[in-house]
């Protein structure tokens, strides 16, 4: 038992469950405290720890400190602390607990060296960022029932590619999997789900931009990232992932550049940018590895930057449609001026975070000779420089003067984007701070001529291109409407046509139903029951029970 709560993560998941009972005027200490004694007790570690447990005969490693799960579990920890300050207003009894021990969970699943441990952890984040979703109103409902439907599909996938996995090498361990056999494949999927591969990245889009301005931050670090360490993890050097993360940096831009909700730009380009990260696990290489480590840490602290900036505005300009803002740089200066720290390093703009991580990755690729890559990767820049360090910036603050005069954001708001927008300029500044934290080696300096003179001809080229197309009035302007996603398949022709089929089977039914149960009756019953009293294994049934279940959920989520 000692071994299963030596993981750092427990302080973070007890701090969340006993929030609740914890006087007001104290919960603040405990938000801040909670990572801050986690994040201790991690550096008292050695890396690497192995730490392992014997359960139900299982030989179990509840924690794996290496080099991979350590920047993980760090930038984990520090998002939980600027989030639980970004949060400290909150007037919720269930957000902030929610908060931590989603936190804590995706801080075990990084650490978790066994496939059970992971699951269990995985499932934990599904259920408490549910509950982050639901805390913002009843009206969430719904996206709440979707969002948890998706995630509880994942999990069962990877529980059942687990059970395969386990059948077919006796072993849990979570290393490199493969795509050689089913159990693989199974937890392939399972991983591509939260890490909103294409055509099953909908949940993302609909889900974060339902939560309240402080569950959007919390919810927009933890999930994703996780399933990109996981996918790096065991997927390692998986060729079919290289197209699958170019995609994923191609197709939201094209959504972003129409959408109105500008929380909802940014959870598409938090698609793209994770397209980067799948596209470096994919080559596989150290160099590649170290970019997608790089690029998750450098990520999570930018576009919790950009969301905060967005909460902040919601909060006091009441919405955040880009066809209802602009101007607002004169009401909340500090925030517009934090917002375009994050824009500039989302960009990739030499001196600020992007920059220094996303070189890894295109030098990567580039050294593997996917040029064809390389350049829907560059593209996907010049994109990402369009709708989120352009578009966010300049119709929330600047464009029209919307005539919206309100407040500047909270005290602590604005401390935790002062201090999240620190952290991208110095990491900009000194990248060597954070190439000292990933798991290989580093010998790669990202401010030579050439890697500056492309990045800036870059995104010169692209505002002007911006400029041009907004002159001209070429450039879509921010209006209501509503944007169809891949999700309308199965929202509803999917649905549709299963209606259409349950009638057909309930008219056949109907008309020749003692037929059928005469031919079950005296055909195949007896075969049946005989199949069914057959003694199976345990990890046989396990694996059936949760494939019937993963069918139920999506039929349901139909």
């Amino acid at each position: 038992m000692m071994a299963l709560i030596q993981n750092p993560a427990w302080v973070l998941i007890v701090a969340g469950l006993v929030l609740p009972f914890i006087p007001t005027r104290l919960r603040g200490i405990v938000m801040l405290g909670a990572p801050v004694l986690a994040a201790a007790w991690l550096l008292q570690f050695d890396v690497p720890t192995v730490v392992t447990a014997s359960v139900f005969g299982f030989e179990l490693v509840p924690m794996r400190l290496d080099g991979l799960s350590w920047v993980f579990a760090l930038i984990f920890l520090l998002a939980s602390f600027l989030a639980g300050l970004y949060q400290l207003q909150v007037d919720s009894r269930m957000e902030p607990p929610a908060s931590l021990v989603y936190a804590g969970a995706a801080v075990a699943a990084a650490l978790a060296g066994d496939l059970l441990t992971l699951v269990v952890y995985w499932e934990l984040t599904a259920l408490s960022s549910v509950l982050i979703i639901l805390a913002n109103g009843p009206g969430t409902f719904a996206v709440a029932r979707r969002y948890l439907v998706v995630q509880v599909i994942s999990g069962l996938l990877l529980m059942t590619g687990a059970i395969a996995h386990f059948r077919a090498t006796g072993s849990l361990a979570f290393d490199h999997l493969g795509l050689e056999a089913a159990g693989g494949w199974l937890i392939f999927v399972g991983f591509g789900i939260k890490a909103a591969f294409p055509f099953l990245h909908n949940w993302l889009q609909d889900a974060y931009p339902a939560a309240s301005p402080s569950g959007t931050v919390v919810l927009s670090a933890f999930t994703t990232k996780l399933a990109i360490y996981a996918l790096a993890r065991g997927y390692a050097g998986t060729e079919i992932l290289i197209p699958i993360g170019a995609l994923m940096t191609a197709f939201p831009i094209f959504y972003a550049v129409i959408e109105n909700d500008l929380r909802r730009v940014l959870a598409y380009s938090l698609n793209n940018q994770l397209g980067f990260m799948v596209v470096g696990i994919g080559i596989g290489t150290e160099l590649a590895l170290n970019g997608t480590a790089a690029h998750a840490f450098t990520h999570i602290l930018y576009k919790a930057l950009l969301f905060m900036s967005m909460g902040a505005v919601l909060l006091r300009a009441g919405t955040i449609k880009g066809s209802e803002l602009g101007g607002l740089y004169k009401s909340m200066p500090w925030t517009a001026a934090f917002c375009i720290v994050g824009a500039a390093s989302i960009s990739a703009f030499p001196l600020f975070s992007g920059f220094v991580s996303k070189s890894l990755i295109l030098s990567s690729t580039a050294y593997q000779g996917a040029w064809f890559v390389w350049l829907v990767l560059v593209f996907a820049s010049a994109g990402v420089f369009h709708h989120s360090g352009i578009k966010i910036p300049y119709f929330a603050f600047f464009a029209h003067d919307s005539g919206i005069r309100c407040k500047e954001a909270p005290w602590n708001m604005l401390i935790a984007m002062g201090i999240t927008a620190a952290l991208c300029i110095g990491i900009g500044v000194f990248p060597g701070l954070l190439y000292s934290l990933l798991p290989y080696p580093v010998d790669y300096q990202p401010y030579t001529g050439a890697h500056v003179l492309t990045q800036m001809q870059l995104l010169l080229f692209s505002a002007l291109a911006f400029t041009v197309l907004m002159r001209t009035g070429i450039y879509p302007p921010e209006l209501r409407s509503v944007n169809l996603d891949f999700d309308w398949l199965y929202r509803r022709p999917i649905p549709a046509l299963a209606m259409r089929a349950h009638r057909l089977l309930a008219r056949l039914r109907a008309t020749g139903g003692e037929w059928m149960d005469w031919s079950l009756h005296h055909l195949g019953s007896g075969r049946v029951l005989a199949g069914l009293a057959r003694t199976r294994p345990i990890g046989s049934m396990g694996f059936w029970a949760a494939a019937a279940l993963a069918a139920l959920l999506g039929f349901g989520l139909l």
